[in-house]
């Protein structure tokens, strides 16, 4: 597993990280998803995501349980704020001092842990000044519960002005967590430019586009049994972006680039992303401890100029590039 500095930082995290936002505490079962973080731990992975809101904070603990007994030191443990927790209350959402104060302690006490490696804004929160959101966050770095900023789906404006505060604050931001996929690529004109610029990295998600650049949805058949585009919990609507017969036909020319490469074609989807330079991570996640160990073996692969110039030509026109997606994806008032 090699490893690679997270932003303009000292902080190294692995190039694959570990996440659990659709399967542990609503899809695994708590032994599976144990066996998942400890199968990643076999396999070099040192970088754990999660957030709150996932499975209501379901998830954070059983990531506590599962490393239990393992060196902190040796860790990088990653959380988010923002989305609705707990009973959803009206201050149990958003990015107000009141929320991320009351979140962090409620996260490092699922976590089992004092602090975290790195805490990430889930996504903009258009109606807290973004001032009082970045001083509550200064705050918990100064209290020793978080080392380091992030955020998430955050346009490149936004990354921007969360940056310079941060700095006058004298904290530091040094993540972006976007979707970045072969198939999706809306970060690459915006917010990569002005990352690189500001010494950011991406920690990028759902690299294998949601499970649908491992070729098994092929186009013109019936849906697999029990895959995540059949389950409305595991992901079915945010899947349903890819599930035509153009895009599923053009995913199946990627077969030979990764035969050439001697990689299945999640790896080479993992592998892609970890091309570009402004990428730190690529978080994969896992129903099935052996899913770990294939993925992990994207990390190190080095794809010729040519075989990278052969996907974006048989991706062809079914690339999603436009730079309003990320904003798009953005709540424009908080969720209830």
């Amino acid at each position: 597993m090699e490893h690679r500095y997270l932003g303009n930082s000292g902080l190294k995290i692995s190039e694959i990280a570990y996440g659990n936002w659709l399967t542990h505490g609503s899809q695994v079962e708590k032994d599976a998803a144990v066996a998942c973080v400890h199968a990643a731990l076999d396999a070099g992975i040192t970088t754990f995501d999660t957030a709150d809101v996932y499975a209501n904070g379901k998830a954070e603990s059983v990531l506590g349980k599962a490393l239990k007994g393992q060196r902190r030191e040796s860790l990088e443990i990653l959380t988010k704020v923002y989305w609705p927790t707990g009973p959803k209350g009206p201050n149990d959402v958003g990015l107000s001092r009141k929320h991320i104060r009351e979140s962090i302690d409620a996260s490092l006490e699922r976590l089992r842990t004092d602090y975290v490696d790195l805490y990430q804004a889930h996504r903009f929160d258009t109606e807290t000044p973004l001032e009082e959101t970045m001083q509550a966050f200064a705050d918990v770095v100064r209290q020793g519960k978080a080392l380091y900023i992030g955020v998430s789906e955050w346009t490149a404006g936004q990354i921007r002005a969360g940056h310079a505060l941060a700095t006058e604050l004298g904290v530091q931001l040094i993540s972006s967590q976007p979707q970045y996929s072969m198939l999706w690529r809306v970060i690459e004109e915006e917010v990569v430019p002005a990352s690189r610029e500001l010494g950011v990295s991406q920690i990028v998600w759902s690299p294998i586009a949601q499970g649908v650049l491992t070729g098994k949805y092929k186009p013109g058949q019936e849906l697999p049994a029990g895959s995540r585009a059949t389950d409305e919990k595991g992901g079915a609507k945010m899947i349903g972006r890819f599930m035509n017969d153009e895009v599923l036909g053009a995913v199946q020319g990627l077969a030979p680039v990764a035969e050439e490469l001697g990689l299945s074609m999640a790896q080479l989807a993992v592998a892609w992303v970890l091309q570009n330079d402004n990428v730190a991570a690529a978080i994969i996640g896992a129903s099935r401890p052996e899913q770990v160990g294939e993925n992990v073996k994207a990390s190190g692969v080095t794809i010729p100029a040519e075989l990278l110039a052969r996907v974006d030509e048989v991706l062809g026109d079914v690339v999603v590039r436009d730079p309003a997606k990320t904003a798009e994806n953005a709540p424009a008032s908080r969720p209830v």
